[in-house]
């Protein structure tokens, strides 16, 4: 690992990252042990870099990680902070994130997945690379895969340039865990296994919450209560994507919200244009079809 440029005071890169920490704690509600993780890899960077500044030795520390656990659950903006807490400490030049799935690293015929890999991994250089799903880079079922090609490129980078560029691997931690299995190359250059847990329903109400106040509306009384009800009954259901289906609730409230007031729009004060009632959560089709169950499931 080269020397990180520019931190000749290690209590400088302490206060930059302290803040980039507060700025994640505020920005994502729960993940208490995921920000503990990160925490600890920060510090250890900061000690690192104090220690370089009384001449002290430093192990070459490794920085490549896996995040693991189901989707909405924060792994792409964690990663987001990560980059620029090792920008901060000069450990990567530019701080940047660059997000891939595999469909932009393999190709689909002889001779196209290298440089679609190259391409991407010289976008990343100086910053972090997220590769999302990154288990669907194996697949040992299809003789006439590419995957393999990019899985050797990236490891040779990861190896050989480390001091430039920072890989972060996501997914299911029971699918990236067989995925480990069946590459131990990419096992032995991860240092850092942070698995992000779901959100419970009360941090997802928060969460909701958080999202509304960004885009200028509340829930009213009504609406609190009608949402955790909604929560209750999405949770149940198959594909729930935590903190993403929270989002995308909320757009579908909006738009019923914008319905019931079009055609009256001028007569509207700031409270009604910035107001979710309890009829825009109500009208959700998972309620009304929990609502059903629940009926059928009394008579």
């Amino acid at each position: 690992m080269n020397e990180p440029a520019g931190k000749p005071d290690g209590a400088v890169g302490e206060q930059e990252v302290l803040a980039l920490l507060a700025e994640l704690d505020r920005d994502l509600i729960g993940l208490a042990p995921v920000k503990r993780r990160i925490r600890d890899v920060a510090a250890l960077l900061v000690v690192d870099s104090a220690r370089r500044a009384q001449a002290l030795p430093v192990a070459a520390p490794g920085l490549h990680m896996c995040f693991t656990g189901n989707p909405g659950t924060g792994k792409t903006t964690v990663a987001l902070k990560m980059a620029s807490i090792l920008h901060r400490l000069g450990y990567v030049r530019k701080g940047h994130l660059v997000a891939v799935t595999r469909d932009d690293l393999v190709g689909q015929y002889i001779g196209h997945t290298a440089p679609k890999t190259r391409e991407v991994l010289k976008r990343a250089m100086g910053g972090v690379l997220f590769i999302d799903e990154a288990y669907y880079l194996y697949r040992p079922e299809n003789e006439r895969d590419y995957g393999q090609e990019a899985i050797e490129i990236l490891l040779q980078v990861m190896e050989n340039q480390r001091e430039d560029l920072v890989v972060i691997l996501a997914g299911y931690k029971d699918r990236m865990a067989r995925f480990f299995e069946c590459n131990p190359g990419f096992s032995s250059r991860i240092a850092h296994h942070i698995d992000f847990p779901d959100y419970s329903p009360e941090e997802l109400e928060k969460i909701a919450e958080l999202m509304l106040e960004r885009m200028g509306y509340r829930l009213d009384d009504g609406a609190h209560t009608a949402f955790a009800q909604y929560l209750q009954a999405r949770m149940k259901q198959p594909n729930f994507a935590n903190a993403r289906s929270v989002r995308n609730a909320l757009d579908r409230a909006r738009l019923r919200h914008a319905s019931r007031l079009f055609g009256g729009i001028a007569g509207a004060d700031r409270e009604t244009l910035s107001t979710i009632s309890a009829a825009d959560i109500l009208a959700s089709r998972v309620l009304q079809a929990a609502q059903s169950e629940g009926a059928t499931s009394n008579e």
